[in-house]
């Protein structure tokens, strides 16, 4: 820990960014800022992949969905994030997606950030997409079909937008009311907003495909007949097992990247494949290792499930940033002790305040 973070959180305590503090940060920084800025730092953070300690996320599936846990450490910092996904939240006014995390200090374990997740996870999942397509898709691509118009695709939109310069949309949801709010939300931005009756026609033509379907299920949303040769898929939409967007014959024509093997065999779209299915893990690309593209005409998928190192890179930024810019606040998550080695006499002096101030109200 950094003298300044020690002095910090002995003296006030872990620093809290609460969903509207995450909001005004980033109305305060730019949309387009803090995507552009995360996935630089999720360059910085994979470029360094060796540094980390990783494990597949810990998930607890139930009927509606899934809780997962997605910790990750380097010698300076340890993350997690709690995130959940339950398609069926909307009934019940509550988002899909829900998250919180923890930025800590790995010298002391002390918890520097403890910070919402749910904005920032859209903004770090539309960061690492709009990433991987700089080094698969074709430096020419300008048209992206956006499959899946809920509450990710407007973070997909812009982030593709601005780091990969995309000019046209082609749009498509099952439901329409998602496809309108995504135009309303996006009006004013300079794209070309395309909606379409299917998939199919969402796709002919289109040189980048996202998908970024929210149901439980294995889904064949985009068919081996839809792909054209130089397409680039960024399947984002399967994250967890029993969970597909793409036809599984589409993998097999394509060169398939993925963040973290280990995770993406259980979770990604390679999950029904064999073992020894070829895929290539990103950091492999970013470090020059393997090609992320051989040729112009080759078909390539991005098979995106979230991983932990990515939080760690958006955690740091939203640390950083709500520092500099002065938000958040600062709360007592830890105890704060006289004598660390008494926990015990923690009761006994707040109890004593307590009825301290009880007394001074009754004789005021």
């Amino acid at each position: 820990m950094s003298h300044h973070d020690l002095t910090q959180f002995r003296h006030t305590g872990t620093l809290y960014l609460s969903a509207p503090e995450a909001a005004e940060l980033v109305r305060r920084h730019g949309l387009e800022r803090c995507i552009a800025t995360v996935a630089s730092h999720i360059r910085e953070d994979f470029l360094r992949w060796n540094d980390f300690d990783k494990t597949a996320r810990v998930a607890a599936h139930s009927r509606d969905g899934v809780i997962e846990l997605m910790p990750v450490a380097d010698q300076h910092r340890y993350s997690f994030k709690y995130v959940n996904g339950h398609p069926g939240n909307t009934r019940f006014g509550l988002s899909t997606v829900m998250a919180f995390g923890v930025l800590a200090d790995v010298d002391t374990g002390a918890p520097l950030l403890l910070s919402e997740l749910t904005l920032t996870t859209a903004i770090r999942t539309a960061a690492m997409s709009a990433l991987a397509a700089q080094v698969l898709a074709r430096p020419d691509s300008r048209v992206m079909a956006l499959i899946g118009n809920g509450a990710q695709s407007e973070f997909q939109a812009i982030a593709f937008q601005h780091l990969l310069g995309i000019t046209e949309l082609r749009l498509y949801d099952v439901d329409p009311a998602a496809t309108a709010k995504l135009v309303a939300n996006l009006q004013d931005r300079g794209l070309t907003l395309t909606v379409c009756r299917s998939t199919a026609e969402a796709v002919l033509g289109a040189d980048i495909v996202t998908t970024v379907t929210a149901d439980k299920a294995c889904a064949t949303i985009v068919t081996p007949d839809m792909i054209e040769p130089g397409m680039h898929l960024n399947a984002v939409g399967g994250d967890c097992p029993g969970k597909t967007e793409l036809h599984g014959d589409i993998l097999d024509q394509a060169k398939v990247c993925v963040e973290y093997e280990p995770q993406s065999r259980i979770e990604g779209e390679i999950q029904h494949k064999a073992a020894d299915f070829a895929v290539t893990e990103f950091w492999q690309v970013l470090h020059g290792e393997r090609a992320g593209r051989d040729d112009a005409a080759q078909v390539t998928v991005f098979d995106s499930v979230g991983f932990a190192l990515e939080d760690f890179s958006a955690l740091r930024f939203m640390y950083d940033t709500a520092s500099a810019l002065g938000l958040g606040e600062r709360i007592t998550l830890i105890p704060q002790l006289a004598d660390p080695k008494n926990l015990f006499g923690s009761l006994r002096s707040q109890t004593v305040a307590h009825t301290r101030l009880e007394l001074e109200t009754v004789l005021t």
